[in-house]
């Protein structure tokens, strides 16, 4: 499908109603149609079924540079997928090259999740995202645990899986002293997640760190811990 073809339909689908409050809710200057999730989500499995890999990362880096609300929430949506074949190189290297544009957590929450399926495929790109924990760019480096969360919520891990828990939860620490809520948040949420399945490391890190956090994100991580 031709990106104007493209843009048309979601044109199309768009509700001006929605489009103010998603605009208000998301707090973003960005241009909002006003359609829902579970709409683009439809949408990009029909296109999944249509398109060649190298059509549809093409297809993805139009939507992406459309810059409109739901064409970044699209093209992130099209690389949803456990496996890409042959190569899903391509795929990560669109994701990596997304991750500076973030600017709300909306769009770089799809982002990432898109971004777990490529780090599940193939764990060594930890090391692509470890460089995110140091840059300038908050949203890269709250990215750094959201694209992570996969290894909180794994019942049997293996040692490897244990040692990308801690691998994290280092670069978590690295962060306690950052004032910033999203950040906070986002320390907070890979607790929350991981003490429901690996408690004893989620009381280890506040024992050791919970006290230079936000008083609200340590509260939220835990939360859920078992008493």
């Amino acid at each position: 499908m031709q990106i104007d073809d493209l843009l048309a339909r979601l044109t199309a689908l768009g509700n001006p109603t929605e489009a103010a409050a998603m605009a208000s809710y998301h707090k973003t200057q960005r241009t909002v149609l006003g359609i829902k999730v579970p709409v683009l989500t439809d949408l990009s499995k029909e296109l999944r079924a249509d398109l060649t890999l190298d059509d549809r990362l093409a297809l993805c880096a139009a939507l992406w540079a459309a810059d409109i609300h739901e064409t970044r929430v699209l093209a992130a949506k099209l690389l949803e997928q456990a496996r890409i074949r042959p190569d899903d190189s391509g795929a990560w290297n669109l994701i990596c090259g997304w991750v500076p544009d973030f600017d709300g957590w909306a769009i770089a929450d799809h982002v990432c999740i898109a971004g777990q399926k490529r780090l599940l495929a193939d764990p060594a790109r930890l090391d692509q995202v470890e460089a995110w924990t140091t840059s300038d760019h908050m949203w890269t480096r709250r990215a750094a645990l959201v694209i992570t969360l996969p290894w909180t919520k794994l019942n049997n891990p293996k040692d490897a899986d244990q040692a990308i828990r801690d691998r994290v939860l280092g670069w978590a620490a690295s962060y306690v002293d950052d004032r910033d809520w999203f950040i906070q948040k986002s320390i907070a949420w890979w607790l929350r997640e991981l003490s429901k399945h690996d408690p004893d490391r989620v009381r280890g890190f506040l024992a050791d760190h919970g006290e230079r956090m936000k008083p609200f994100a340590r509260k939220e991580a835990a939360r859920q811990l078992p008493h």
